[in-house]
């Protein structure tokens, strides 16, 4: 069953503050919108289960589609549909980042920048000293309370967004909180600079395969740590989103084999970042080899900016990519990931 009340909280930071060894730590964020309502954002930095240390990942120079769709929406509280093509978040499907690249960090430790606590202090410290600054908490909402204060910040009615976290590929007592296009991060702007920074963070217990209906971890996938990398026989390496010449264009995408054996393709589809596929031409790719992939209807690679995956012949990601409409703006030019 998916979160009851998933969506974005944009908003600015008024406070912050850091909690004990607990039982089930958080990292709080006081904030406020551009009307006046306060909220608290209840941010995990150590699991219930173990291993307790969470896995994270910080891009100090966030550039995807998604960026483009948040800037439309207004200060405060916005619920997000379901679904691919929207502005909510998804490790596996969306193409934020590489899996690969998180890792892991205890939620307390003696000593400056070696925690997640000094990690958001030192992130948030800037939106806070910022007044243009604006955080995007993606989570679930509680609240709004009205007889109940805030138990962190004290304000009332008592209102905020926990579960900024990876919330699919659960197993056990969470499993209730699987679904997909529904998982928490945080992202910061900062308009003045035109930048985003964006902060995301995972349980080592969950599962990096998950059903693409219920979020819920596919057979043989469960988690134990944070993905490894180069495990990817083949990638997406390079694509032509934006080729020259009218409509319809002749868009393709080149796969590389990186690893040292043949790799069978039949099967295989590419997707967008709607999650309309074509089939990978078959049959094996040699070690080494690329391969150029037209891409046929109904996938679109629009020029606004998109997401291209590679699915192997059991519908399962091997790898993706997201591209921005800066990078497709010059009409002819291959984009290398």
């Amino acid at each position: 069953m998916p979160l009851k009340s998933y969506g974005v909280l944009i908003a600015r930071v008024v406070a912050t503050r850091r909690e004990g060894a607990a039982n089930t730590p958080h990292y709080q964020i006081h904030l406020t919108d551009d009307q006046g309502a306060h909220y608290r954002a209840a941010i995990n930095v150590k699991s219930q289960e173990e291993p307790s240390q969470l896995l994270y990942l910080v891009d100090d120079d966030f550039r995807h589609p998604l960026t483009a769709s948040l800037e439309s929406l207004p200060s405060g509280w916005n619920a997000l549909p379901d679904g691919p093509g929207g502005s909510g978040l998804d490790f596996v499907r969306g193409n934020l980042f590489d899996p690969a690249a998180v890792r892991e960090l205890p939620p307390d430790r003696e000593g400056p920048g070696n925690d997640l606590a000094d990690l958001f202090d030192q992130h948030v410290s800037r939106a806070l000293a910022d007044p243009q600054a604006r955080l995007y908490v993606f989570g679930e909402r509680w609240g709004p309370e009205p007889a109940v204060k805030d138990k962190v910040f004290g304000f009332l009615p008592g209102n905020g967004v926990h579960d900024v976290h990876m919330n699919q590929g659960n197993s056990g007592r969470f499993q209730g909180d699987n679904g997909v296009w529904q998982d928490g991060g945080l992202l910061i702007r900062f308009p003045g600079a035109e930048r985003w920074v964006g902060v995301f963070l995972a349980f080592q217990s969950q599962a990096w395969h998950t059903d693409d209906v219920t979020g819920a971890p596919l057979d043989g996938s469960g988690g134990g740590g944070r993905p490894t990398g180069g495990a990817e026989p083949v990638r997406v390496v390079a694509a032509l989103v934006n080729p020259r010449g009218p409509a319809p264009e002749a868009e393709s995408v080149i796969l590389l084999n990186a690893s040292p054996d043949p790799v069978d393709l039949t099967g295989w589809r590419i997707a967008d970042a709607v999650k309309r596929g074509c089939p990978v031409p078959p049959g094996p790719l040699a070690p080494g080899a690329t391969l150029t992939v037209p891409v046929a209807e109904p996938v679109q690679l629009g020029n606004k900016g998109g997401s291209i995956t590679l699915l192997d012949g059991a519908g399962r990601k091997v790898h993706g990519v997201a591209y921005t409409k800066d990078q497709a703006a010059r009409e002819g030019w291959t984009i290398a990931f």
